[in-house]
């Protein structure tokens, strides 16, 4: 099975913390997506931010996360935004 650490953007800190909230390999992260992870991801480490959730969708993308498009970047970071402003992070819900 591949590795976490095989996919763009995706070192082995990142890796850790993926690990440690239950996302192990590529295949799974890309079963959740970027924003499901983001979340888990928040739950357990709140000081992770916009970038992270820049990082985890290249990852998907297999592009590097400084080369989403505009479009894509505006969209995720309105996703972080509402959540930062709703102060809380929902466990089972998918987006």
């Amino acid at each position: 099975m591949p590795k976490l650490t095989s996919m763009v953007n995706i070192g082995d800190e990142m890796a850790k913390k993926l690990s440690s909230v239950g996302i192990d390999s590529p295949q799974t992260l890309i079963g959740l997506g970027a924003r499901q992870a983001f979340l888990r991801l928040k739950q357990t480490y709140p000081n992770v931010c916009l970038v992270h959730l820049y990082t985890l969708e290249g990852a998907i993308c297999n592009t590097e996360f400084n080369r989403l498009s505009d479009d894509k970047k505006k969209e995720l970071k309105e996703f972080s935004d509402f959540f930062k402003q709703q102060k809380q992070f929902p466990e089972n819900k998918r987006y």
